[in-house]
Formats: C-alpha cells, structure tokens, sequence
C-alpha cells in the first residue's frame, strides 16, 4: 500500500519531486487541445473512486490532544460587504439559510433554528491545496439531515452552495453530489474548537465536507440548491476554482 500515491497526497505535498511532476505538467495541462483530454480524465478517476470505495467510509478523525496549536484561514478572512457586515453586527439574528432548486419543500432557516438541531461533533484534519494541513473540531447539524427535511426530488444529482464572499463582482459557489452530500461527516458546522465559529473561518456556517480537499469545503455559506445538472452554475464546472484554474471538480482522496 505504500507504493500508492492518492490523489490528497500528490495535490498537498510539499516534496520537490510532486512539485516537479506538478510543474512538468503546466505546458501540457494549458494546451487547448489537451484539456478536454484532462477533464475526462478528471471523470474516469471520479468514476472509478465512487465505483470502487465505500460511499459510507469515513474520514479519519482524531483525539482532542491531536488537534493543531494553529489553523490557517484558507479563502476569505472576512467577506467585508455592507450586507455581510450588518450581519455580523447583529450577530446573525437575521440570518436566514435559504434551501431550494428540487426541493419539495423550499427551507428558510434561522441560525437560532440552526443552532438548535441535532449535531454532530468531529475532529479532522483539513487538507489544503496550497500544501498545508490541520486538524480542527467542528460541530454543526448534519446537511443530509436537512436535505431530507426539504425532501430533495429524485431529479437531483448534486447541491450547490452560494456564499456570502464575493470574487470578481460574484458570490462564491461551490457544489458536491448527493453522496457526498448524505454522507455522515458532511455537516455545516456553526462552531470550531468549542467556540462559535469566527468570520476567519466562515461564520454563521461552513461546509465541513471530510472526503474532500480545503476548497470545497465553503465558508459564509448564504443558499443551498439541489440540482440536476451543473451546467448552469459558474462556467459549469461546478465551482469558483474549477471554472476560474481549473481545480478538479471533485476532489476526493
């Protein structure tokens, strides 16, 4: 098993030898003619991990004494838009969770409604492409648990979060599939490390998605819409960094 390198370890070492292999590949990965190439490739692997890997396997997580002294902010530090910061001013009393697209019934949820659910706690370690990592507690209701109370239609294949950060003049938008999005340690965590969660790290919630690398786990998240296809969200690949540098859309170990 030690001879396997996984996609996590190639996209967050820092080892000359995954730097060179990354960097050897920029002429060929920018050609016009070879993206096509890349994004099928990008398939295949998605294919083949969901063919091949449990869709209930969990995340390791880890002991209390195990957490890290220090956890970066990755992304945004602070959305700073008039909105935004009249919401932090009355501490998100007025915040409402918009849940919608193929639903049946669209949700409109408090952070006091929020706040209140059942929740679930865990320590991981969040993985970030620009090749560092942390582990981290994070608690927060279980998403699939609030998908079910919106009773996503059997159209829908995947769900998009809008957020609160804006990014060329847009909000920011990130997206998972259903499998992703039941899964057990998939949860939009209001609280880090015992305490509320600060708006470094995404306040009034966050997307903690445990399979997946840092950037798909949203921060300042606004809206939720399950959908059936994502060609219509961005430039239709599935989120900001996929359509802006073309991050793979999933990015799962």
């Amino acid at each position: 098993m030690s001879g396997i390198i996984t996609r996590r370890a190639v996209l967050t070492t820092g080892a000359l030898g995954a730097g060179a292999l990354l960097s050897g590949c920029d002429k060929f990965q920018n050609g016009a003619a070879t993206r096509p190439i890349l994004f099928a490739g990008e398939q295949i692997n998605y294919g083949l991990a969901r063919a091949l890997t449990n869709r209930d396997s969990l995340a390791k997580e880890y002991r209390p004494d195990q957490m890290s002294p220090l956890f970066r902010v990755n992304g945004t530090a602070n959305p700073n838009t008039p909105t935004y910061n009249a919401m932090v001013a009355e501490k998100f009393a007025n915040w409402r969770l918009k849940v919608g697209g193929l639903v049946n019934r669209p949700l409109d949820i408090s952070h006091q409604q929020l706040l209140a659910m059942p929740a679930r706690t865990q320590i991981t370690r969040h993985d970030c492409v620009e090749g560092w990592s942390a582990i981290g507690k994070w608690h927060g209701p279980m998403l699939g648990t609030i998908l079910k109370a919106a009773d996503v239609r059997t159209t829908a294949r995947y769900v998009v979060f809008t957020c609160a950060d804006l990014y060329s003049g847009h909000n920011y938008y990130e997206s998972i599939d259903l499998i992703d999005a039941f899964h057990p340690q998939t949860i939009l965590a209001w609280a880090m490390n015992d305490a509320i969660l600060s708006v470094a790290h995404g306040a009034p919630i966050r997307l903690r998605v445990e399979r997946q690398l840092g950037y798909k786990n949203a921060k300042y998240v606004m809206q939720i819409d399950a959908v059936d296809s994502l060609s219509k969200i961005g430039k239709g690949k599935g989120g900001y960094w996929e359509d802006a540098i073309d991050y793979d859309w999933y990015a799962g170990i």
